[in-house]
């Protein structure tokens, strides 16, 4: 019987002209699966839809459970997907290559090398495995590291490794994507083109689960003749970078550009008159850092950066009880902050947190953060940089992370207890004994906590898993813990991080600049992780102090930082910009007079306020930064210009209009302490000509009479005011 089997598939084989073919048996694993993730079938969008995938046909996210679909395309459906008499005419086939209707669309080219393949395996009898087969080991990229000009190709070899020791050439099976599509695209077949953007790209390949880099350079080639002087080693590492893409970089920027920005940057505020004028008049060598440091050491800094962390850590306020709790935490972070708390102290506080929030404000974290699950994809994302939401289900696609090491990490949050307290809402949250581990979703197995890619911990039941959690993140050889926060820090001042999106640090999404990354990580780390210190480092930095005026050569640069990239201010920052600047200022519910949007503690004033919503203050609902919308768009335009809430800033009584009005100084430096103001810079000797002009024309009133003098100048400072306002100097941090 066997004998006649094998003589029928032969037969079958030579009709279908596939009988020059290697005489190597096919496997589903190894030659079949590779060919429905090339084609797409198990994308997200298609057969590996959650749940039903697609028409009753699912496969699994990228073929990362091989098993399951074997079993979902030769036994499922009675086996209807299959037929190896007629191996061509298996559904298979003739949906993949839509002789009949397919409504993921053509997939397989009839007499292709893939549909040659698929017909065969049907044929030989759907071969899960062959006895003793070799499996995929690892994969390799060729070239691993490569310099291309703009506008260049380079067809690149993908290799894959068995365990066996064979290799073999997978390029045309492999999945190819470029880390920034601006910058280079790659081809289904593995040709990588290079656009007109200089910097570093990388090259993402795929093929049966593994995942390999290709780093691109692509220099702009112009003359570097000459760098600003290095104040530390951020300076080396950027001006090493620039000079090998041959891009030069900007000047240092002017006095009241640096002020303005680093009062921004670090304080959330503008500088006021007063201070630009002393900085301005200073010729003290060291009053920028002087001024650095007043920043850091100011209630400023700590308002500013506990509105970002309160954020990110979802301090929300669902109902009206929830306003202890959200008070509670802001304050204890704001003064973590104020006191300079090392930042691993700050982490650990947190999630090893016990009590109740009266006693112990961190225990609010676990208030809004319930679920085990979700704990752990915070604390992922949040601290360690890694995503490991796709992981609870499946492999993850772009990282080496799996579904065991999702349940390892969630049984560091496995034994946290919780009893209701006296007060409605609030509940004491302590450590139960026993011991702590998870079971895995799909295997029921129990997992003991474990680090990512760490081995398993055997903790004492009386031992709170917590802390060895946090122990493990806080080493210095952690590969996650310390860069994670670099780069958010990093894009907090320049707009983007050396890693985007900023928490998603993975071996496939390389940073541009990896000795910086790895130079300000170890100096963060050495630093006993204060935060203060990488702020005072990243704001000395010649690289932050760059103009933003581009040069003939460096506007198209958007990654090397060869000069500083304008930033729109946050909805907080503006409103409490546009107070300053006006001389008003904005009531909030439950605080005290005078308190700024900066130091709101929760997202409860969003609703009262609604500039904040309309400038994208976030909700807390998550811990991307993603949430923060820091775009324009028109109705922020319309906001700016017609709003009431502005309008009534801009003819405040007693505000800064009236003032200047009724000021006792010559006309030209009223405009100069507007302008002071507004820009952090004396107004230019045009600037002063025009809105003295205009300032001066005489006025009506709404009735269309002639308004008294004093009127008719508030009047025109009141414009003048709104002009200023609605301007990108103004409304961005340059």
């Amino acid at each position: 019987m066997k004998a006649f089997l094998k003589a029928w598939i032969l037969v079958l084989l030579a009709g279908s002209g596939l009988a020059a073919e290697s005489s190597r048996p096919l496997s589903f694993v190894n030659d079949i699966q590779p060919i429905l993730t090339k084609a797409g079938c198990n994308a997200g969008v298609c057969h590996a839809k959650a749940i039903t995938g697609q028409r009753g046909f699912r496969l699994s996210v990228l073929g990362f459970e091989p098993e399951e679909d074997y079993e979902a395309i030769v036994k499922q459906g009675k086996g209807r997907r299959v037929f190896p008499p007629a191996p061509e005419e298996s559904l298979l086939i003739t949906k993949g290559a839509a002789i009949v209707p397919h409504t993921g669309g053509k997939k397989l080219e009839p007499g292709s090398e893939d549909y040659k393949t698929l017909v065969r395996w049907i044929a030989e009898g759907m071969n899960y495995a062959q006895k003793d087969e070799a499996k995929l080991s690892s994969i390799s990229v060729e070239p691993a590291r490569i310099t291309m000009k703009v506008k260049t190709t380079q067809q690149l070899k993908v290799t894959a490794r068995y365990s066996d020791g064979s290799n073999r050439d997978v390029t045309r099976l492999a999945l190819f994507e470029a880390n920034d599509r601006a910058m280079a695209e790659a081809g289904e077949q593995g040709l990588v083109k290079t656009l007109d953007i200089p910097g570093n790209v990388a090259v993402m390949v795929r093929f049966g689960g593994r995942v390999s880099v290709c780093s691109v350079s692509i220099p702009l080639g112009a003359p570097v003749e000459s760098l600003p002087p290095v104040k530390n080693f951020i300076d080396q590492h950027v001006f090493a970078n620039l000079k090998q893409i041959g891009v030069p970089p900007s000047p240092i920027c002017d006095d009241s550009t640096f002020l303005r920005r680093v009062s921004l940057d670090i304080g959330g505020r503008l500088p006021t008159s007063e201070e630009t004028k002393a900085f301005l008049a200073s010729r003290e060598p060291d009053k920028r850092d002087r001024a650095i440091e007043a920043l850091l050491n100011s209630p400023d800094y700590a308002d500013y950066f506990a509105n970002k962390w309160t954020a990110l850590l979802k301090n929300t306020r669902s109902e009206a009880a929830d306003i202890t709790s959200n008070f509670a935490f802001h304050a204890w972070m704001r003064d973590s902050l104020l006191a300079n708390t090392k930042y691993d102290q700050i982490v650990r506080q947190i999630l090893a947190s016990t009590g109740t929030i009266v006693s112990n404000p961190p225990v609010a974290w676990y208030k809004r953060v319930k679920e085990p699950t979700t704990q752990l994809e915070d604390v992922a994302q949040l601290f360690l940089g890694v995503r490991m939401q796709c992981a609870q289900c499946h492999h993850h696609p772009f990282e080496r992370w799996t579904q065991a090491e999702y349940y390892h990490l969630a049984a560091f949050f496995s034994q946290i207890g919780r009893k209701p307290t006296a007060i409605a809402g609030e509940d004491l949250i302590f450590h139960k004994r026993g011991v702590a581990q998870t079971e895995h979703r799909k295997t029921r197995v129990m997992l003991k906590p474990a680090g990512l890619g760490e081995p398993e911990l055997s903790i004492a039941p009386d031992d709170d898993p917590r802390l060895a959690l946090v122990d493990w993140m806080s080493k210095k050889d952690n590969p996650f813990f310390a860069k994670s926060l670099v780069n958010r820090y990093w894009k907090h001042f320049f707009k983007r991080g050396l890693v985007e999106p900023e928490d998603d640090l993975r071996d496939t999404n390389p940073p541009t600049n990896p000795d910086l990354f790895d130079a300000l990580a170890k100096s963060f780390v050495d630093s006993g992780y204060d935060l203060k210190a990488l702020v005072r480092t990243i704001a000395q930095s010649h690289t932050y102090q760059l103009s933003s005026t581009p040069n003939q050569h460096n506007a198209i640069d958007r990654q090397a930082f060869s000069h500083y990239y304008p930033k729109r201010m946050t909805a907080e920052v503006m409103l409490d910009s546009i107070d300053m600047v006006t001389g008003s200022k904005t009531d909030f519910a439950d605080l005290p007079a005078g308190t700024r949007a900066i130091s709101l503690p929760d997202n409860s004033y969003n609703r009262a306020a609604p500039f904040l919503k309309v400038f994208g203050r976030p909700e807390g609902a998550s811990v991307c930064e993603c949430e923060r919308v820091q775009s324009a768009s028109l109705a922020q335009s319309l906001h700016l210009m017609n709003a009431s809430d502005v309008k009534a800033k801009l003819t405040a009584s007693g505000g800064r209009a009236e003032s200047l009005s009724k000021a006792e100084m010559p006309e030209p430096k009223r405009i100069r302490e507007l302008y002071l103001a507004a820009f952090s810079r004396e107004p230019t000797a045009d600037e002063v000509r025009i809105s003295e002009n205009y300032v001066a024309r005489p006025r009506n009133d709404a009735a269309g009479k002639p308004l008294d003098s004093q009127r008719a100048k508030r009047n025109g400072y009141e414009d003048l005011l709104w002009a200023l306002l609605n301007t990108k100097e103004f409304l961005y941090n340059h």
